[in-house]
């Protein structure tokens, strides 16, 4: 009796309720809209309509810049107005420089046009931060402190990783995370060389994996970065016709002796030197040889990238500054930014194996169409700004593309600290 009687009122109320919505006397959204996200709220869940977040620790300056600059004092806080530039005349140094730029485009405040272009920004309370910079200049250090591995000035190297490392495991955010969201540039090969199992957590930027196990360095985890370019960049072309223009069809000039994939060079060298049409010519950087270099490129159609001693070298990011189309040959490379840009568009690919064919590619080049190498050389000018890094940062640039890519490790790393601020047992993942 009663349940019939409920019934019949929960029924008359829907049939009233329906009958107001249908004719508009009641509009129902304001009462589902409280369910969803209020607008302009920003979500924790979904960081990617904003720029990354960057906390970066503020490091005494013989970790960074002293290594520039001896004379530098820790007496004031760094800023991008105390900066040393880096310097003119480094040499190939220059190409391990990474570790400088992401510093300085932290560092540096900008006008709010400026900030809306930037793909991170540093924040000064750490709660507030998506990822952390460690300002260790771990590619310098390798090339400033000893001439070579067994040199007893590596101790400096050796002493300053150790310090960093106390430094960094006394943290509460590295201990928080495990130093997962810690962003540490190791771009040389044999950077941070001493203690690098300890930093195996952390996204590491780097140029390729060539001296990395897959339990300290792999693809989904890091990022792969360019080198700096030593050459200087080609501003304007300025001629009618680029094809003709460029007269040596093959351009490569470098040192021949490598280890590891880079042995084919002197392979190479066999079936390529000697040919009127190939610039192939054993060479070591200086100061000199990198300006010889430049005007070689820039008169050149193609330009050979042959692995060295790890799969990548600073011979690629040289030419795609110069307009000269990349012939890469190196099997187990890989390329930054490669989400975003697709390099057949303007680089050739051959195998190690197809390369060392007598006559295999000289006559690919040699039969080149114009029309298609064209094409290619217009896509490179279009992406090459992508490659450049610069102070001042400027929109789209390798710096910001590199602080994009950090944000897009930034969900498997929450992933994996919360997955573990939780489980119980050992990660049965790893």
């Amino acid at each position: 009796m009663y349940g019939k009687t409920i019934f019949i009122i929960v029924f008359f109320v829907f049939l009233i309720a329906s009958y107001s919505i249908y004719m508009g006397t009641v509009d129902p959204r304001p009462y589902f809209s409280q369910l969803q996200s209020q607008p302009g709220k920003a979500s924790p869940c979904n960081p990617t309509g904003r720029p990354l977040r960057v906390f970066m620790y503020d490091l005494p300056r013989k970790f960074n810049v002293a290594m520039m600059d001896p004379h530098s004092s820790d007496v004031e806080p760094l800023t991008g107005k105390n900066l040393p530039p880096w310097p003119q005349t480094s040499g190939i140094k220059r190409q391990h420089s990474v570790e400088y730029w992401l510093m300085a485009s932290l560092l540096h405040g900008g006008d709010g046009e400026e900030e809306k272009e930037k793909e991170a920004f540093r924040v000064f309370d750490p709660e507030l931060a998506d990822a952390f910079y460690v300002p260790f200049f771990s590619s310098l250090s390798f090339n400033t402190h000893g001439k070579n591995m067994t040199d007893p000035d590596t101790e400096v190297d050796r002493q300053l990783q150790v310090e960093l490392m106390e430094y960094l495991e006394n943290s509460k955010y590295w201990q928080r995370s495990g130093g997962r969201d810690h962003v540490i540039p190791i771009t040389h090969p044999n950077a941070f060389r001493f203690l690098r199992q300890q930093v195996n957590a952390s996204i590491l930027i780097v140029v390729d994996f060539g001296r990395y196990p897959k339990e300290m360095a792999r693809l989904g985890k890091d990022v792969v970065s360019p080198y700096v370019h030593v050459v200087e960049s080609v501003r304007e072309d300025g001629v009618d016709d680029p094809f003709e223009s460029r007269t040596t069809l093959l351009y490569f000039r470098g040192n021949t002796v490598r280890k590891a994939e880079g042995k084919i060079r002197l392979r190479l060298e066999k079936l390529l030197a000697g040919n009127s049409d190939v610039h192939y010519e054993k060479s070591v950087a200086t100061t000199q040889n990198i300006k010889v270099s430049t005007e070689g490129m820039r008169t050149s159609k193609f330009c050979l990238h042959p692995a060295g001693d790890t799969p990548s070298s600073c011979r690629l990011f040289d030419a795609i500054v110069s307009h000269c189309i990349p012939v890469i040959i190196s099997d187990k490379i890989e390329l930054p930014f490669e989400d975003e840009i697709d390099y057949t568009e303007f680089s050739l690919f051959f195998s190690v194996k197809d390369a060392v064919e007598p006559g295999y590619i000289l006559d690919s080049l040699r039969q080149f169409p114009k029309e298609k190498w064209m094409q290619m050389w217009e896509n490179l000018k279009n992406v090459s700004h992508h490659f450049e890094f610069q102070y001042p940062p400027k929109r789209e640039d390798a710096v910001n593309m590199l602080w994009r890519q950090v944000k897009h490790k930034i969900p498997s790393v929450k992933l994996a600290v919360h997955r573990n601020r939780r489980l119980k047992v050992p990660d049965w993942w790893l």
